[in-house]
This record gives C-alpha cells, structure tokens and sequence, in this order.
C-alpha cells in the first residue's frame, strides 16, 4: 500500500489527482463518507475523471457525462461501456493508503 495524503485533504463529495508509479489515480471522498480510487482515465474518452463531479458513489466522466460507481468501475450511465480500474483503499491513522492491484480485476489499456 501506498500512502496518497491525509483524509484531510479530500473535502467529502469531492476529487483529487495522485500520480502513483506513473498511474494516475482519481482518490474521491465520496458522499457516503467513504474513500474511493479509480484510474484517472475515463473508459469512453482518454480524459481526467478527476475533473469530473462526484454525485453519491459515482464519478461524473466532464466530457461526455459518463457515470462510473466508484464501488465496481463499472459505467451506470452512456457514452461509456468499458469499466475502469477499482484501486483497493484502506485509511491509517488519518492518511489515504491505496495498492496499484485492481480490486475489480480490471486492467488499464
């Protein structure tokens, strides 16, 4: 596990960038209060997640408004219909941890 930053540095309903071993990787603090990393990189498009709005346990793609549930990756709302990468996270000690190993079995292209 990798640690990312503190819990205090993600706002609930709100997203960040962190570039771990040259992955990025969106770290949301989504509204259920829970911590979430997916690849930075939107399935339908090759653009940021990260810019994106988080609504509940979804991740909003900014450019064509693509959904992913931040839980499994998978895509809830079109043009998209590829999931993206879930990234295990565990919180230590008010820091962010996360491990590059998908936890949905989903590989980067």
């Amino acid at each position: 596990m990798i640690r990312i930053c503190s819990t205090e540095d993600i706002p609930k309903g709100t997203v960040i960038q962190a570039e771990v071993d040259g992955t990025e990787v969106a770290v949301v603090h989504a509204e259920d209060g829970t911590f979430y990393a997916v690849r930075d990189e939107c399935s339908h498009a090759a653009v940021s997640l990260s810019e994106g709005e988080v609504d509940g346990c979804t991740l909003e793609c900014w450019l064509h408004g693509s959904r992913f549930d931040l839980r499994t990756g998978q895509p809830t709302g079109l043009p998209a219909t590829e999931p993206v990468p879930v990234y295990p996270v565990e919180i230590r000690d008010g820091d962010i941890y996360l491990s590059l190993i998908p936890s949905n079995g989903v590989t980067a292209p």
